[in-house]
């Protein structure tokens, strides 16, 4: 900072191919105080080669031996589209000034009418509109970014086929939202015509429009395995073919969590892809579901065969199938996370499945401050 308050002029290239007039606009920013370092170019082809990252300012003339008129500007706006642009010229031309701004630059200045005190207001005043526009435009894009990633999201949610009966089911989707990114999460629920009911949820690695996309790939793959009566190792065998065709990349992957329950409503079977285990509170008792993994998840092997687990259901049941950005909530924003016995903690303290409380409380915990010697939840 100046004594004044004012930032010191940053780093400036100047286009200019006349020596003198080069050398007047230097003499005139050294009485600024703090002076800015100046890079000087003859023509656009110099600029390219001198312009840097540094560079906060571009002073042009519109008169060069490369290029001429609203074409130079035009070079110079493509070759620095974050940069303040200025014309410097000798030509007093209303008309070209209006022209000059139309197509970009944040002002017009006639070398003959400038002084040093306006020449300095001017590059710092060009600067700082410069600035609020590109943030301008940021907030733009992000905001549009997050509208259609929010209409994608839910545009991607299943209607469960699930008619009105005796289970009671009930979903929640909460994507992560730092940096309004798609998830690759996917859930569907299926009954069949003998009255199974059939559940998958599943994780893509990564976030993205990709792995979304690829995640809704996985989900109708299941959903149309499942109407077909294609169940168990033969289905998880067809969704690894899918996902093997579909990723952008060799290293993508995907957990899955399939359960078929019986008709009976008292016995289901389930296959744990390298995804964590479901939640079961079964005649009053809290636990997880044992005997996992089936196998590895989805796209890592080839030729895998997955082992299914039965699980007794009784006769009063409630289940919780989630992914895994549920378990590594953070513990106050610090290394710790949730984990499975801290969602098991959370379900307990209600004592029962709420979904809304379950959400609520994870994010309680993920940004209140914890004590270093508690345990995390």
């Amino acid at each position: 900072m100046t004594a004044h308050g004012l930032p010191e002029m940053p780093p400036l290239l100047l286009i200019e191919d006349d020596a003198g007039d080069a050398f007047l606009v230097e003499e005139l920013l050294q009485e600024v105080e703090k002076p800015p370092t100046i890079t000087w170019a003859r023509s656009i082809a110099e600029a390219r080669q001198r312009f840097n990252r540094d560079i906060q300012c571009v002073l042009v003339d519109l008169s060069l031996p490369d290029a001429d008129g609203m074409e130079a500007l035009r070079e110079v706006l493509a070759m620095a589209p974050d940069v303040a642009v200025l014309v410097l010229t000798g030509l007093n031309d209303a008309h070209v000034g209006i022209a000059a701004v139309a197509e970009g630059a944040e002002d017009f200045l006639v070398k003959q009418d400038v002084d040093a005190r306006l020449l300095a207001r001017a590059i710092r005043y060009a600067i700082e509109r410069k600035r609020a526009d590109l943030a301008h435009q940021r907030l733009i894009q992000s905001e549009l970014t997050s509208r259609e990633n929010t209409r994608l999201e839910y545009g991607l949610l299943p209607v469960p086929l699930l008619p009105q009966g005796p289970v009671a089911h009930q979903c929640r989707y909460l994507p992560g939202r730092q940096r309004s990114l798609l998830a690759g999460d996917f859930y569907d629920t299926v009954q069949g015509s003998d009255g199974a009911i059939h559940t998958v949820i599943g994780d893509v690695c990564g976030h993205g429009p990709d792995e979304a996309a690829l995640g809704v790939a996985l989900r109708i793959a299941w959903r149309t395995l499942t109407l077909a009566g294609i169940h168990g190792n033969e289905a998880l065998q067809t969704l690894d073919t899918v996902l093997k065709h579909e990723r952008r990349s060799p290293e993508i992957f995907t957990t899955l969590c399939t359960a078929t329950i019986d008709p009976s409503l008292r016995h289901a079977t389930m296959h744990l892809v390298g995804h964590p285990p479901p939640v079961l509170i079964r005649e009053g008792r809290l636990d997880v579901v044992r005997g996992g993994p089936s196998g590895p998840p989805l796209g890592i092997f080839p030729e895998v065969a997955w082992r299914a687990i039965d699980v007794p259901l009784g006769e009063e049941w409630s289940m919780l199938l989630y992914t895994d950005g549920l378990t590594e909530a953070t513990v106050g924003g610090g290394p710790d996370l949730l984990g499975t016995d801290g969602l098991l903690r959370i379900i307990d303290e209600h004592g029962g499945i709420d979904l809304d409380r379950i959400i609520d409380r994870v994010t309680e915990i993920n940004r209140k401050p914890s004590p270093t010697t508690s345990p995390p939840c």
